[in-house]
Order: structure tokens, then C-alpha cells, then sequence
């Protein structure tokens, strides 16, 4: 790998090392980070140096090569899934919130590569597409960790391919259900800001940043609720891209964090007016409806969800 070299400037003077590269390296994680310079990868004035070292500008500063992982490999597990639709091209899962679609860096391989989506796909069906390789085996498109509802799997290449297809030409139509703080200003309407990783907090995504990705989402009102725990509008979502957390947010940014979405700024309980609370331990974001043509047959296939138990139970008791 081609070394990459940075230099300081006086304007760094006791800036911490590991600080000066996140913000010199906007695409890359603060964790891959602390693991570069922990695998002695990053060279300050040619030596190996701490997370900590404070810079005294005119440095160089060189990473000379990626972080190196224990491979991952998805592992089957027995978790039960609901298949809505399935032949031999490809299968539909209504994938429940708190599941991760496929596994993450974790301290030991057992944390990476217990309770995910994937571990479940292959018990069920055995062997998924390699298009997307070891680790996400079937993989077409994800949804977050948090968000549940509809997500196709490719169990050949070919269907995946065809699939990532018409993701790519925005040729799927994906709809989501949403609850948010507030009252919409208007009953429908797009979002188009470009979507960035935030510099500042690596795990959020920001639409204030430079050199972000296009983003689209559409919304339109279903209803209004104003209770005793406050003013709420649920909405129909959709999206024309995918990038991550695009709902969550594009619908912060016009100051409606979803229900839940304590990443985004909604509140951890929601007080009553009679001192009671309520709370949700996920987001209020669900995966509705998913649309696209069958990879073999061309066939158009539509499919639909309502919202889960929780989220369901959850209206209620705030209406």
C-alpha cells in the first residue's frame, strides 16, 4: 500500500495526534484510527507515536499501511426469522429492530459474529450470493441495527446482481413508517440535503458537512397526534437513495428527530402531563413496503408490513 504522508502546521501546536487525524481523515472511523497508530502504522517524524502525543507543528506525519483485523467469517446460528416471500433466486425477511444485518468490528470473534441477520439467513437457507463477500453473504442492501421491516437477500449471484441493479437505478421502491417529535409545517414534502459522516462524533452522519453524498427523501403526513407526552406526527417515508441513516437525519434536520433516535436528539423519556413517562428502547422507524421487479421472471413484486407489536403498542399509549 502507498504511504500516505501529512505535515503540521503551527496552527496544531498541542493538538493530540490521534484528534489531528480525524480531522485530516473525515473517512476514516476514530476506532480504525486508534488501531493504526496502536499497530505502530502511524509515524510522527519517522517514529512510532502515541494516541496522546501532542504535535509541535512542521511534522510529518506518514500511515504506512490499513489496519489489520482477525478475518470475519459468518458463522450459522439458529434465530428464527419471518420469510414473507421466498423461491430460489431470493427471499424477503421482516427483519426485527435490534438486529444487526451483519456482523461488526468487536472485541472477539464471538462478539462479531453472534445474532446477525446473516447468521440467521445462512441456518435457514445454507448457501447466499458471494457478490458481497464472506461477511455478508446475500447482502443486497441493508437497513439499521435499530430499524426493522423489509430487506431482500439474494441467495445466487446473478439475482444479486440484478438486484444491486435496480438499487443502483433507483428502480426499488422502499417505504418507510415514521413517528416524529412535532408537528410537520407542511403535510408533505422532499429533503435533498447531501448526506457526510460527522467530523466531530464518527458514529452520526451530518447534512451540514462538505463533500456529501446526494441524498432524497420523500414524506408524506398521516396523521397528527397531540397527547399529554406532546405533539407527534407519523409519517410515510420514502427514500430515492440509501444512504446511512438518511431518514433519521434528513428528518432531524428539519428538527423532527424520530421517536427513539437518541443519536439524532430525541429525548430519552417522554414526560406526561401528569408526571408519567414513557420511553422506547428503539427507534420508530419501520421498513413498510419494498418494491421491485423479480431478478429472474421480471416479474413486479410488491410487498407490505405493518408496524410491528412494540410500535403499535407503543402509538397507543400516546394517543
Amino acid at each position: 500500500m502507498e504511504t500516505k504522508t501529512l505535515t503540521t502546521t503551527s496552527a496544531n501546536v498541542g493538538e493530540r495526534l490521534d484528534k489531528f487525524l480525524a480531522n485530516q481523515l473525515p473517512d476514516t472511523s476514530r476506532a480504525r484510527i486508534q488501531q493504526l497508530i496502536t499497530e505502530e502504522k502511524v509515524l510522527l517524524d519517522g517514529k512510532a507515536a502515541r494516541a496522546s502525543s501532542r504535535l509541535n507543528g512542521e511534522e510529518k506525519i506518514e500511515i504506512i499501511g490499513t489496519v489489520e483485523l482477525p478475518p470475519l467469517r459468518a458463522i450459522p446460528e439458529d434465530i428464527p426469522l419471518d420469510v414473507v416471500y421466498e423461491d430460489t433466486d431470493l427471499a424477503v425477511i421482516n427483519k426485527p429492530a435490534g438486529m444487526m444485518v451483519h456482523a461488526g468490528a468487536g472485541a472477539t470473534d464471538d462478539e462479531r459474529n453472534r445474532g446477525t441477520l446473516v447468521n440467521a439467513l445462512l441456518h435457514r437457507f445454507g448457501r447466499l450470493s458471494e457478490v458481497s463477500g464472506e461477511l455478508r453473504p446475500g447482502i443486497v442492501h441493508r437497513l439499521d441495527k435499530e430499524t426493522s421491516g423489509l430487506i431482500a437477500v439474494a441467495k445466487n449471484d446473478t439475482s444479486h446482481r440484478k438486484l444491486a441493479k435496480q438499487f443502483a437505478s433507483r428502480a426499488v421502491k422502499k417505504t418507510y413508517l415514521a413517528l416524529v417529535h412535532g408537528w410537520m409545517k407542511q403535510e408533505h414534502g422532499t429533503v435533498s440535503s447531501s448526506i457526510s459522516r460527522d467530523r466531530v462524533k464518527r458514529t452520526r452522519m451530518t447534512t451540514k458537512g462538505s463533500n456529501g453524498r446526494e441524498a432524497i427523501t420523500h414524506y408524506q403526513l398521516q396523521k397528527k397526534i397531540d397527547s399529554r407526552y406532546g405533539k407527534f406526527s407519523l409519517l410515510e417515508v420514502r427514500i430515492d437513495t440509501g444512504r446511512t441513516h438518511q431518514i433519521r437525519v434528513h428528518l432531524a434536520s428539519l428538527g423532527h428527530p424520530i421517536v427513539g433516535d437518541f443519536l439524532y436528539g430525541a429525548p430519552h423519556d417522554l414526560r406526561g402531563k401528569s408526571a408519567s413517562t414513557r420511553s422506547l428502547s428503539r427507534n420508530f422507524l419501520h421498513a413498510a413496503r419494498l418494491e421491485f421487479d423479480h431478478p429472474g421472471s421480471n416479474e413486479h413484486l410488491s410487498f407490505w408490513r405493518d408496524l410491528p407489536e412494540e410500535l403499535q403498542s407503543f402509538l397507543q399509549q400516546i394517543s
